[in-house]
Parts: C-alpha cells; structure tokens; sequence
C-alpha cells in the first residue's frame, strides 16, 4: 500500500465511506516492498507485534535497510540472529542502536517493563545460555519482567532447588535445555502454570542436533509442558509474553 492508498483509507474514514475498524483492517495488511524484501508494515496492527528482522542469512546491507525502515514507522527495532559485525553496519547507521551479545540481538528503544506478572527463564547448562538470552531478551522488549536461572541441569538437579520459590511466583516459566532435555519435565513437576520448552542442538553425535531434547520435551509426561523449534529463543519469548498477558 502507498501514501496514495493510505490518504483514500483516511478520507473514506472521513467521509463516513469506513468505520474506523474496516480501516485498520485495510491498513494492517499493507506492506512496503524494498525490491530484496517485501516489510510487513501492518503485522503490529493485526498481531499485536511488530515484524521483527532475523538477521541470519541476509546481507549486512540488507539488515540495515530493513532495520531502517523499520523504524520509519516503528520507533523501535528487535533484530534476532545478529553477529557483531552485522551490529557495527547497524550502528553506523542507527546510532541509538544496542547489541545484547549473549543473546545475539540488536534492540532499539527497548520497551519499558509494563506486564507486573514475571516470566521465569531457565537454561539447563552454560552452553544454553545464548538461546534462553534470546527468549528473556524478546520477553523484555515486549513489555515483561524477566527473571533468569542459568545452569540448573539435571546432572546437578540440587541447584534447581534453591530457586523454587521464585519458579512458583512466575506466571509463564520458558525452560530451555540441549542433551536429552529432562529439565521441562523436572520443571513441570515441581511447579504449576504453562511451561514452553526450548529444546536446543547443544550435545554429542545422539543428541542429533537437539531432535533428541525436542522428542524428550514433546514426550513430557509432566502436564502443561508445551514446545517450540529447536533453538527458537525467540518464538518461546513471543509465546510468554502472549501468555502472559492474557494469564491473570
């Protein structure tokens, strides 16, 4: 949709031609071509959440035009899958931009916390940490409070005991784990509410690049245990803050 388009959505509101509600359905699937891609400009309007840039695969000069026009229209950026390199082209030409390392994302204008109920994100080793700062990292930037718990495996389930009263005041808890991925199950047991499993392709030659954790927390005996794609920080932090904000 052009700016010729969207004057004639506003002057038929104008007119009496649209109700308002018609013309944020009209203007929520636009959607502005930059010849490489095409941005979904109107997927706020209809989701609730922006479009957000996966930055993997794509040229460092097409993540900066994309990032760009992105905040034409939306004063804020999340940008998944950035190496340090594509955040330098990024920050040269959004100097307001940031690089949260360990989770591999570039953020611009990070939402202000506003959901008071907490979601709880838990790695299972070290090597997790880079997908669980994914999930917390988009949790914040949509508006939750995020509480962390870094290497709680069951290899060592004892120090995962220390952390249960926390576990239980959160109101979505986002368990992220490679190897044979137990913890979801373990947490599922222990603690009541919706848990997203995050199974990740860390582990030897049988984890078969996290099929093995994705069938372990898809086979859950434990209730309320869902899941999302391998490695897939991001889509697990997407689902906690949609949960969140409907769970009271």
């Amino acid at each position: 949709m052009d700016n010729k388009a969207i004057v004639d959505v506003l002057k038929a509101v104008g007119s009496g031609k649209l109700t308002v509600d018609q013309a944020v359905a009209r203007l929520s699937v636009c959607y502005e071509s930059l010849g490489f891609a095409n941005l979904d400009i109107g997927r706020g309007l209809r989701t609730g959440i922006s479009e957000v840039l996966f930055c993997q695969g794509k040229t460092r000069d097409q993540v900066v035009s994309i990032s760009k026009s992105i905040l034409k229209r939306n004063r804020r950026l999340l940008a998944t899958r950035a190496d340090a390199e594509t955040f330098k082209a990024v920050r040269k030409s959004i100097p307001k931009a940031e690089y949260k390392e360990a989770a591999r994302v570039i953020v611009v204008n990070p939402h202000p916390r506003r959901v008071r109920r907490r979601i709880a994100v838990l790695s299972a080793g070290t090597s997790d940490i880079p997908v669980a700062e994914e999930a917390a990292e988009t949790a914040q930037f949509l508006g939750n409070r995020v509480d962390r718990v870094y290497d709680v495996g069951v290899a060592g389930i004892h120090r995962l005991f220390g952390h249960l009263d926390l576990l239980k005041k959160a109101n979505v808890i986002v368990v992220v784990a490679g190897m044979e991925g137990a913890l979801a199950s373990v947490v599922g047991g222990l603690v009541g509410g919706p848990i997203i499993g995050v199974p990740t392709s860390v582990g030897y030659g049988a984890s078969f690049g996290g099929v093995a954790s994705l069938l372990t927390m898809l086979n859950s005996c434990a209730p309320g245990v869902t899941v999302v794609n391998i490695d897939n920080g991001f889509g697990a932090g997407v689902a906690a803050s949609l949960i969140n904000a409907k769970r009271t």
